[in-house]
């Protein structure tokens, strides 16, 4: 058999050229991309090597002729994995293909690319240490992966890629962590007080849960004829998490108690569909609907959504926001208690005072934090006996957070639709080279592009100065200051076959569906939300054309250390369903809050929130067996 290729950071000259040769002689073939084991490329100083020997192909990045850093990547998505310190490159060889251990592609990315060098993670077993990269190492015979995990002083572990369920990611809203040592019994104490503080919890949680049981709801019957037909009208394939979801909704109308579930459902994965098919259901037993929007945009394309899904079943179906005149907005009021409007879809504007509900039995709520203090209370008094769903891409922390710790029940739809691609995302400092290449990219394949520009104020200098750079291109201006009739006409032109670049504002954050619309460009981004940053990416890319998204940062201005993780956060998950993973970020940066008091705070820092929810969690599962 012929030498490994070793391959280590050190200062032992090598060129690409040199790693080439040598690969060719281990039988190694060099192609344009790197797919599949024993293929290798050569891209100027970065050579992509699949090894036969590895579950996941590596980057080496040669500096000076000398190897600057390796990594190892996801095929699929050219994302990094994780740092190596040193590997062995078998011969290609049948033998070698045939006996390594298949490793699912989906298992490593999920779990290894949250951590990054000296990241502290939890050990289930040992405690708090520090992310130090793949290791490569031979343990009863057997060369393999290991995660190389550094503890107090000279305290080390290797932990095996099949076991990686044991580590959860360290997040702590600010300072560093004490390491633990492996032997001196303090990280067993530390789990111990925060697992019997996680089971007082879960009593007060029950406590909760017995008070809700405790509400007489309205029992909804099962599945009627026309609850069939009007699903069966839906055109495309479901995906398992909505069946899911869709389940669980009905299991919870169909109960006597209050439902109050929220659905975490990533950008564009089918939540709509989950909510034409609750609210058909709760209009099928003689129950008012009331879907609250936080934008007249969003309103007015649910409403349009609605009403094309019930065109052939008796309901009415009702829209209250900027768009509507006043005399269709009296005569819907004046209706609504008569029990002649089924479905009301609408703004802020659906749960003032002057509205009053006949029977309501469902309230949606679409992005709760997009809504203030004031709404809320009115929302309470609307909703003691009614079912409540509220849907987000990223729930606010508190929001997830109790619905993690079973106050609330979630539905989780992560699952994409058949040929999504992820959106691609690039983070850079503004240039105008960089404008013009989104722009004329998207330009010559016929698309449209979202200009998002959140100043009303110096929105107007924006389109002189992109018309400036584009003088043939169509560009139209939304937001939120307009008047009805302005913006309901710029939308009206955007969606024309003439429209190019609309310049907007964050109005067009949620829900906004144009499948024409690919690129996103976004400027000043560090100024945005977590949550507001992917719901805008998420308007784009919503068929099987690639989505491309920019988000912009001022060149040579200083800004906080907040929006920087913010917008290096929604880099980080790029991927499909990452919507999910965005709000235990935001957990993270943002700080999780108490949901019962201030008690728990301390042990979810002394063991880390992951770990921390993990505790909670099984201590839940105890209660519930």
């Amino acid at each position: 058999m012929k030498a490994p290729l070793i391959l280590t950071k050190s200062l032992t000259p090598i060129t690409p050229q040199e790693i080439s040769t040598q690969l060719v002689a281990l039988d190694y073939e060099r192609t344009d991309i790197v797919i599949e084991r024993g293929q290798f490329t050569i891209r100027g100083s970065i050579i992509d090597i699949f090894p036969v020997n590895h579950s996941h192909p590596i980057r080496v990045e040669i500096d000076y002729n000398q190897i600057e850093r390796i990594t190892s990547f996801d095929p699929h998505t050219q994302r990094s994995i994780s740092k190596i310190i040193r590997t062995e490159i078998s011969t290609n060889t049948k033998e070698e293909i045939t006996s390594f251990p298949e490793i699912q592609p989906t298992e490593i990315p999920l779990i290894l690319t949250e951590f990054k060098e000296n990241d502290y993670v939890v050990h289930e077993t040992y405690g708090i240490g520090q992310f130090k990269g793949l290791i490569r190492l031979i343990q009863n015979g057997y060369e393999g992966e290991y995660v190389f995990i550094q503890y107090k002083g000279k305290d080390k572990v290797y932990v095996p890629i099949t076991q990686l369920q044991l580590l959860h990611h360290y997040s702590k809203e600010e300072g560093h962590p004490k390491l633990n040592s492996l032997n001196d019994g303090v990280w067993k104490r530390t789990k111990e007080r925060a697992q019997r503080a996680v089971i007082l919890m879960v009593e007060e949680i029950y406590q909760l849960s017995k008070e809700r049981l405790n509400k007489i709801g309205f029992k909804y019957k099962e599945d009627s004829i026309h609850q069939l037909e009007f699903e069966s009208q839906f055109h495309h394939q479901l995906t398992e998490d909505q069946i899911k979801a869709i389940h669980e909704i009905k299991q919870d109308m169909e109960s006597p108690y209050p439902m109050d579930r929220l659905l975490c459902g990533e950008v564009g994965f089918g939540k709509t569909e989950v909510l034409l098919r609750a609210a058909f259901k709760a209009v099928e037993n003689e129950k008012q609907v009331a879907i609250l929007v936080p934008t007249t945009i969003l309103a007015d394309q649910h409403f349009k959504t609605f009403k094309a899904r019930f065109k052939n079943f008796p309901y009415r179906i009702e829209l209250l926001s900027r768009f509507v005149d006043e005399d269709t907005e009296k005569k819907v009021i004046q209706d609504i208690p008569k029990h002649r409007v089924d479905i009301l879809i609408g703004t802020h504007r659906i749960i003032q005072d002057d509205i009053k509900f006949a029977d309501l039995g469902l309230l949606v709520i679409d992005e709760e934090h997009r809504f203030g203090v004031a709404h809320k209370e009115r929302l309470k008094q609307l909703t003691p006996n009614v079912d409540m769903i509220t849907v987000s891409a990223t729930p606010i922390p508190r929001t997830l957070y109790t619905a993690l710790t079973g106050g609330r029940h979630i539905s989780s739809i992560q699952t994409p639709p058949f040929k999504r691609k992820a959106i691609i995302t690039y983070v850079s400092e503004y240039s105008e080279d960089i404008v013009k290449d989104a722009i004329s990219l998207e330009i010559n394949r016929n698309g449209k592009i979202f200009y998002l520009y959140n100043s009303v104020q110096h929105i107007y200098k924006k389109y002189h100065a992109l018309q400036a750079l584009f003088p043939s291109l169509t560009i139209t201006i939304v937001h939120g200051q307009m008047s009805k009739i302005q913006l309901k006409k710029a939308m009206e032109s955007f969606l024309g076959s003439d429209g190019q670049l609309l310049l907007c504002t964050t109005i067009i954050e949620n829900g906004l569906d144009i499948p024409e619309a690919n690129t996103i460009i976004i400027e000043n981004a560090h100024e945005l939300g977590l949550s507001q940053i992917h719901q805008l990416r998420g308007r784009v890319g919503r068929t099987d054309i690639q989505g491309f998204a920019h988000m912009l940062t001022p060149t040579n201005r200083s800004i906080s250390e907040d929006a920087v993780k913010r917008v290096q956060a929604i880099k980080e998950y790029s991927a499909l369903g990452a919507g999910y993973k965005l709000a235990m970020k935001d957990l993270e940066i943002r700080g999780a809050g108490t949901l019962l008091g201030n008690a728990q705070s301390g042990h979810m820092t002394a063991v880390g929130f992951e770990m921390y929810c993990q505790l909670l969690e099984d201590a839940l599962q105890l209660a519930r067996e």
